[in-house]
């Protein structure tokens, strides 16, 4: 949603298509209201893009390539960095590697890791958090969340392995019915051909070892056949390039999976706390 503030602080994605977009229209002799008509918007929701009040959603940016673009590609091009002009600073550099990873390989601790949610799971877990964020905030945080899902159909295949913590499955977040579609959702994923979901059993430790104590993780494969760790303790990011630290984080990632339950096992495992949440 518009805000006043976003004029200020928008992203050079957003500026650019602003005026790309208006340039074009203004070409065209239309008005905001008659580009609005055409694709499908309000003269307004035309206003707060080109004034960047309000980035353009991925909708309207296809909506524009068609009405506008005359076949350049350019608003369809934009799409991928409008959305990382939506993102927190400090995940943007991440969520380029992500969009791109031929391989990633989760660990999640506390909560649904954010490529797994679903918008009612990831709305109460945004809106939730602290300092509270404007209802038009949480909203664009949503929405640049979910667009993270394009990489589950992408081609080249990406192959994703994620592994949580029994304990986020039985955390209750937003309401019994959003965790329940949540816990579905993951189902959903985990029987995906390119997917493998794995549960850290509550007694893991009980005899002494857990190889999942120094909290979460998220292990990268470029295009390139890099490896990186990319963490994010209390909204602050760090990248680790270094092949030495890459390589414990691996083997650590390595024994963790040794220490969680089978896919087949942990898919019964969710879909059983699923029922228990009707």
């Amino acid at each position: 949603m518009a805000r006043a503030e976003n004029k200020e602080t928008a992203g050079p994605a957003t500026r650019l298509v602003a005026n790309v977009a208006r340039n074009m229209r203004v070409q065209k002799g239309w008005t905001q209201e008659q580009l609005g008509s055409e694709i499908g918007f309000t003269g307004a929701a035309v206003s707060a893009m080109e004034t960047c009040a309000q980035p353009a959603s991925d909708q309207m940016l296809v909506e524009l390539e068609r009405v506008l673009g005359g076949g350049t590609g350019i608003f369809e091009e934009a799409r991928t960095h409008v959305r990382l002009d939506k993102y927190p600073a400090q995940f943007k550099n991440y969520a380029l590697l992500e969009q791109k990873a031929v391989g990633l390989s989760l660990y999640a601790t506390l909560v649904v890791h954010g490529l797994f949610q679903t918008e009612e799971y990831a709305r109460a877990l945004i809106g939730g958090g602290y300092p509270p964020l404007p209802e038009e905030r949480v909203e664009e945080l949503v929405e640049a969340r979910m667009s993270r899902r394009v990489l589950f159909n992408r081609e080249p295949v990406a192959l994703i392995e994620l592994i949580l913590e029994e304990s986020v499955l039985r955390r209750t977040i937003g309401s019994e019915e959003v965790m329940r579609s949540q816990l579905l959702y993951l189902v959903e994923c985990g029987r995906r051909r390119n997917v493998t979901l794995q549960a850290l059993p509550l007694d893991c430790g009980l005899m002494g070892e857990h190889a999942g104590a120094y909290g979460e993780m998220n292990l990268v494969e470029t295009p390139e056949h890099d490896h990186l760790v990319y963490l994010e303790p209390q909204e602050e990011a760090l990248l680790i390039k270094d092949p030495a630290k890459v390589s414990t984080y691996a083997q650590r990632y390595a024994k963790i999976r040794a220490q969680a339950l089978g896919p087949r096992e942990s898919l019964g495992l969710i879909e059983r706390l699923a029922g228990d949440q009707q």
